[in-house]
């Protein structure tokens, strides 16, 4: 089974104004509003592609049940913990020029919904693959995830897709992957990725930090993976991109999607290119039809 932690889940309010006065009055062309956050966004394109899997972390408040009511219509496993304070509300606001975010302030998760939550991963096998992935409550200690795979059984596929402190807490406990984006590479690293050999070389450090394989995308540029038994670069289809929220997080359904049928690693990794770009093509998550058109359009090599 695939279980995704999302700790700090989001109701994201996407709005498109044709262009943004700041101090002044702005009208949006559109307008809506989704249950998000990244392990949650996994749960949903896994789900599009036939794969099912438990989502778990803290829900609370309207957003909350925004989040619990969308898993349920998705027919995705439930097993948030709920929380009082009510879920963070993110703005997503894209304009002809660009898109920009404002992250809302995450609520209080308690010492005894915390320790609910710790005791469901009990539920959590050897053979399963856990994903975690987001950004952590500042109530919650930047060990979270380390703490996590402490109490996983060791041979858990652990995925993990964060940033900051936290990333760095956890990856010294062993992963089974780790899919960072170009700039996300550099913050771990202290430097800046200016070309392919720099994103290579900064993957290959990754994985002798504790991350088995590597996994990282670079927008419309070309994507990375690392893993024991070579280095891979696959060619990101060209296509008008609508929208890049989710893309990260599609990759790593695509890949999940591959390791659920029985594939490598590397024999998945066509298929998270396409899923990824899949939605970075449209407005909302990829769907399987939109994944397999773009399949054949992936040129992988080995280097």
């Amino acid at each position: 089974m695939i279980f995704t932690i999302t700790l700090n889940p989001a109701a994201d309010y996407y709005v498109t104004v044709d262009s943004f006065m700041e101090g002044g009055l702005n009208l949006a062309s559109e307008s809506y509003l989704l249950a998000g956050g990244k392990g949650i966004n996994v749960s949903k394109v896994l789900k599009n592609y036939g794969v099912q899997s438990i989502a778990t972390g803290f829900a609370g408040g309207s957003n909350g049940e925004l989040i619990r009511t969308t898993l349920r219509e998705y027919g995705i496993i439930d097993r948030f913990v709920g929380i009082r304070d009510n879920t963070r509300l993110n703005i997503k606001l894209k304009t002809a020029a660009n898109e920009t975010e404002i992250t809302g302030k995450a609520p209080e998760i308690p010492g005894e919904s915390y320790a609910e939550f710790l005791k469901m991963l009990s539920d959590i096998g050897p053979h399963d693959y856990a994903v975690l992935s987001g950004s952590v409550p500042p109530s919650l200690p930047e060990t979270v995830y380390a703490e996590i795979i402490q109490k996983l059984p060791r041979e858990t596929r652990v995925i993990l897709d964060t940033r900051g402190r936290p990333f760095i807490h956890a990856l010294r406990e062993g992963v089974h992957l780790t899919k960072p984006n170009k700039k996300e590479l550099g913050e771990y690293l202290g430097r800046e990725i200016h070309s392919m050999d720099e994103l290579v070389a900064g993957a290959r450090e990754l994985r002798e930090m504790g991350s088995e394989n590597v996994l990282v995308s670079a927008g419309g540029e070309a994507a990375a993976l690392v893993t024991p038994r070579g280095t891979w670069i696959g060619e990101t289809p060209s296509g008008t991109v609508v929208s890049s929220a989710g893309a990260g997080d599609s990759m790593v359904a695509g890949i999940l999607y591959g390791l659920s049928r029985g594939l490598s690693v590397e024999e998945s990794f066509a298929g998270g290119i396409a899923s990824g770009s899949a939605t970075a093509f449209k407005k909302d998550l990829a769907e399987l039809p939109d994944m397999e058109k773009l399949l054949n359009r992936i040129k992988i090599r080995r280097l």
